[in-house]
């Protein structure tokens, strides 16, 4: 497995990592807890050493499930979590960064986790009534005592990284990015690259849509969050799958799949990006880890962008009120 450093910081990861939301929450029904714990040491048996999960995440299912599956490998593998969520009867309840909050979800994550250290603690949105300034603080507590090795950001607009930065260093920003979102590009990506702060891409198939597999008469589950996003409304689909025709295309001239082809062009962006694609499934896992063995040339990555640049895409990312969460 091919191994990544996340900007200056010296955490080294595999260079694609496992997002294990899906398995418990956001995708559908929650998978068999036994067939959660066999999906990630599939994972961990073919190399990935970064795994990622959250609180919100079921809420609290998904970091038991994490730390059930890779206490065997404890100190072999990078496991990333977030705080910033009041969570009111295992719901979302608004945002809480507040110090003293952040203290009391990384006890409650290092009990989940059955550990004695989270690597990677990312605030999961900022919170607009907490200075960044105090957030970043207590974390760099948390780092002072061993309780967390590492800073983390998700979906932090380049103010924010900045200031949180100067207070304690962000290992990584975690954002959506992938051919489907590419706005990352204009000003958060170049600010990493000057900070030395990696980039850990969530989405990087578009959940999903990338691959081929999820067409206007896709039906999805009940409690499936693309039912709310705006980009995965039947129109939208049919409109954006254009550029999901165009990856197939490339995909079949270079033998590889969809998944593959968008997975390492994202690779190919910078050598401290390391996408979490996720999954339930044990050959779409396999899949994934193949585009690490995808070659693009500086040529196949120009056409690709030239091709991908003609097709705008429909729909924006989030619906409104969780739009508004992104980018402060």
């Amino acid at each position: 497995m091919q191994k990544r450093k996340l900007g200056k910081s010296n955490l080294e990861v595999s260079a694609m990592g496992l997002g294990c939301m899906g398995l418990s929450f956001g995708l559908g029904p929650a998978v068999d807890k036994q067939q959660g714990i066999s999906l990630i040491r599939a994972a961990v048996e073919r190399g990935v050493t970064f795994f990622d999960t959250a609180e919100v995440y079921g809420a609290f299912t998904n970091e038991e499930l994490v730390g059930e599956a890779l206490g065997p490998f404890r100190n072999n593998v990078v496991i990333a979590t977030k705080f910033g969520f009041k969570i009111v009867d295992g719901k979302q309840a608004g945002l809480d960064s507040r110090p003293q909050h952040i203290k009391e979800v990384a006890d409650a994550s290092l009990k989940r986790l059955k550990t004695d250290f989270i690597d990677l603690f990312y605030q999961h949105r900022v919170d607009p009534e907490v200075p960044i300034e105090d957030v970043a603080g207590a974390v760099k507590e948390l780092i002072q005592q061993g309780k967390v090795k590492h800073f983390g950001l998700s979906e932090a607009g380049v103010k924010t990284i900045r200031r949180a930065h100067a207070v304690q260093p962000v290992t990584a920003l975690q954002s959506e990015y992938s051919l489907w979102w590419r706005e990352p590009e204009r000003e958060i990506i170049p600010t990493l690259q000057e900070l030395g702060i990696g980039f850990v891409p969530f989405s990087p198939l578009g959940k999903g849509f990338l691959t081929g597999k999820i067409s206007e008469e896709t039906k999805f589950e009940k409690n499936d969050f693309r039912n709310i996003v705006p980009r995965f409304s039947p129109e939208n689909r049919r409109a954006n799958q254009a550029l999901v025709d165009l990856i197939g295309r490339f995909a079949q001239q270079k033998k590889a799949t969809p998944a593959q082809i968008a997975l390492a062009w994202l690779l190919a962006q910078k050598p401290w990006i390391v996408p979490i694609p996720g999954t339930t499934k044990l050959h779409r896992l396999e899949e994934n880890l193949g585009a690490l063995s995808a070659e693009l040339s500086p040529d196949d990555l120009r056409e690709l962008e030239a091709i991908a640049a003609k097709i705008p895409v429909q729909g924006e990312r989030y619906p409104a009120e969780l739009q508004k969460m992104v980018g402060r």
